[in-house]
Order: structure tokens, then C-alpha cells, then sequence
């Protein structure tokens, strides 16, 4: 049998085009038209305002840091809940990131918890540079709570809304709600150039900065002229003309990702102790990846009986993110923790929700769950 994935790139057909169009034009070099036009697409599908796309997720928020002055010795506020790639780039500019669990309706940051972080570091003379929020497997974080209190000890959001593009908040797309937005173009996101991502704002300088950046910071001049630190960030010609592909077909794979989710509510709607992640009043989640937590007294089986149930089948499962504040190389570091996190990776499973997968894969999946279900019942 051949492997089912967790989320394989989808492609729509029409990337080849954009693919060919910059080979037949010769703008294989980093920078070209579709860079621009990936960049215009990505703004007008969020109306984020102004858009640089880079390498990387990753890239994006490392850079958001730099232009928001975070230096060696500063603390960052940061999820704990989430991959590590939006920790890295903390210790990349030699600063603390202090962790903040999450409550149990999203899964994202707790507004509780990070309001009595907040009163304890500033007790201890401690001010946050920033705070990177994640919206996790692309559900929205409570975003009024979290702004208000950010609001309250001034401090600056960056949004890592790379798992959330085609999520919203009362209408309003994910990643625009910060000072500035990151997205991801990773292989196993819904929409992918390979590799890649982009930083979004409102304000149109940050934007101009972060690419002047991304370009190795090369001043104007005739020769080559440096007065800042740059990086080689910037997403290429031709990954960008993947993305633009993408980009028309981007509603579809998020109803799509949708619908994946409804096809697993409905597998395990009988069986007792099996609880969704679901979306709160004005939210809109795309579903990235379809999650579920298992209490084992209630369904017969945990979440590490099913992954591996379903890998005897070739099928590709894989447990929730394992909180930063519990990984050996954070594990040092501040964190205020209420339990959530932990007891969300101790029990939660992501299913197979590729955009992608058939009729006939869909069938291997609810098969090999029901087989499990009835073994268990």
C-alpha cells in the first residue's frame, strides 16, 4: 500500500506556467515579476497591507525581531504550544523567550495566563520586546483578549499565522492583526512554494526594511555597499511563481482541509471520549491539520494506540506539537505554565489531512480507524 501522508503538497496545475514563463523569460535570478506578483496576490487575498515573501516561515519571524530591536539579553514573549521554529529565531538574536501555556478552547495562548505574566515581570523590572502569537493548526487565538492586554503593557504582537493562511477573526484574515504577520509556504502547508514564506504589515516601512534585509541589506550605490548586517531571505523567482499557482486555488484547498475535518467528525461521532479541537463564535479556521484528543477510559484506545494502528497500515498520523517550555534545548528558560499544553500532547492526535487524498485513500483511512474501534469497543 502505498503511504498515505499527514498533509503532501497539492499542486493545481496551473504552477508549471508560472514555472515556464520565468524560464522562457530568463528570470531565474533570486528576484523577478512573480515575486512582485506573489507579493500582490498574497495582499489582496489577507489586505494585510504590504508583503515581503522570504525563504521562510522561520526567515519571517526572525527578521520581524530584528526590526522590532530585539537584541542579545532582551525577553520575548512566545507560545509554547507550537513548533520550534517560532522559538529559534529568539535565541538566533541571543534573547530569552519566556513561555505562555494555552487554555483549552483554541489551544493558543491563554489570556489569563499571559495577563498574570505580564503584572510578574514587570514586579521583577522585566518588559517584554514583543510577543509572538501563534494560531495553532490554523485555528484562531482569542485575539480581542490578547490584544487588549498587550495593548495594556505595550507590547508589540507578531503573529505566526504560518499554519493559519485562510483563517480568520471576525472577518478579518489571520497574521494582520499584529504589528506584523508571518506565514509559511512549507511542503506540508496548504499552499506551498517547496519552501518559503512571507512577512506581512500595515505599515509599509517595516515591510521596505525587512526586504532591504532579506537582500543582504545592499545600500544603493553603484558597487556593492553594506552599512547593515544582511541575509540572503528572499524567496527566488521561481518558487514564487509556484506560489502564484497556488494562490488560485487557495479557497478550494481550505474548504477542502474543511471538509477533511468533517469526514473525521463523522467517523468518530459514536465513539465516547473523542474530543475536536472546534471553532469559537466569530472564528473561521481552515483546518490545517485535523486534531483530536482521546481519552482512552472512554474510547478503549489512546492516541499512541491509533498513530500506530494506522501506521500498520502506511498511514501517517503524528502526535500534537510537544511543548517548547518541555523541550531539552527551552527547557531552561521562563516559562509560566498552567498544565494545558502537556496534557494536549500527552493525549492529541493530528490525522492525515491532505487536500489531496482520494476517495479511495479516505476509505483506507476510516477503514483501519473502525477496525481499531471495534477491537477496542
Amino acid at each position: 500500500m502505498e503511504r498515505i501522508w499527514l498533509s503532501s503538497p497539492h499542486m493545481s496545475g496551473t504552477e508549471e506556467e508560472f514555472v515556464k514563463e520565468a524560464f522562457a523569460t530568463n528570470w531565474i535570478a533570486p528576484l523577478g515579476p512573480h515575486v512582485n506578483g506573489f507579493e500582490a496576490d498574497l495582499a489582496k487575498f489577507t489586505n494585510c497591507g504590504y508583503v515581503s515573501v522570504l525563504s521562510s516561515g522561520t526567515a519571517a519571524i526572525h527578521l520581524a525581531l530584528i526590526l522590532l530591536g530585539v537584541q542579545a539579553g532582551d525577553f520575548v514573549l512566545c507560545s509554547s504550544f507550537t513548533f520550534s521554529a517560532t522559538a529559534n529565531p529568539i535565541k538566533y538574536q541571543g534573547a530569552n523567550p519566556i513561555f505562555i501555556d494555552s487554555e483549552k478552547e483554541t489551544w493558543n495562548i491563554c489570556p489569563k495566563l499571559l495577563e498574570e505574566a505580564l503584572i510578574d515581570l514587570k514586579e521583577k523590572g522585566i518588559l517584554p520586546k514583543a510577543l509572538i502569537l501563534v494560531h495553532l493548526y490554523g485555528m484562531p487565538a482569542k485575539m480581542d483578549e490578547i490584544m487588549a492586554i498587550c495593548d495594556q503593557f505595550n507590547i508589540p504582537i507578531i503573529e505566526d499565522a504560518a499554519e493559519a493562511i485562510g483563517s480568520s477573526y471576525k472577518g478579518k484574515a489571520m497574521g494582520t492583526f499584529g504589528k506584523m504577520g508571518v506565514y509559511s509556504f512549507n511542503g506540508n502547508k496548504i499552499i506551498t512554494t517547496s519552501g518559503g514564506g512571507a512577512l506581512v504589515s500595515k505599515e509599509k516601512d517595516l515591510i521596505e526594511k525587512a526586504t532591504f534585509l532579506a537582500t543582504q541589506a545592499r545600500d544603493e550605490a553603484v558597487h556593492y555597499e553594506h552599512s547593515h548586517i544582511g541575509y540572503n531571505y528572499r524567496m527566488s523567482n521561481v518558487s514564487a511563481g509556484i506560489g502564484r499557482g497556488q494562490m488560485t486555488v487557495l479557497k478550494q484547498r481550505v474548504e477542502a482541509r474543511r471538509a477533511m475535518n468533517q469526514f473525521y467528525r463523522e467517523i468518530f461521532k459514536a465513539v465516547p471520549g473523542i474530543e475536536f479541537l472546534n471553532e469559537m463564535e466569530d472564528t473561521y479556521s481552515n483546518y490545517w491539520l485535523s486534531t483530536i484528543l482521546i481519552d482512552k477510559e472512554q474510547a478503549g484506545f489512546d492516541r499512541e494506540e491509533l498513530r500506530l494502528h494506522l501506521l500498520k497500515a502506511n498511514i501517517e498520523a503524528r502526535p500534537l506539537w510537544k511543548p517548547m517550555h518541555l523541550q531539552p534545548i527551552f527547557e531552561q528558560e521562563l516559562a509560566y505554565e498552567n498544565g494545558c499544553s502537556e496534557s494536549l500532547f500527552s493525549h492529541g492526535l493530528c490525522l492525515p489531512s491532505g487536500s489531496n487524498l482520494t476517495d479511495t485513500e479516505k476509505n483506507r483511512i476510516k477503514n483501519s480507524i473502525l477496525e481499531l474501534i471495534r477491537v477496542s469497543c
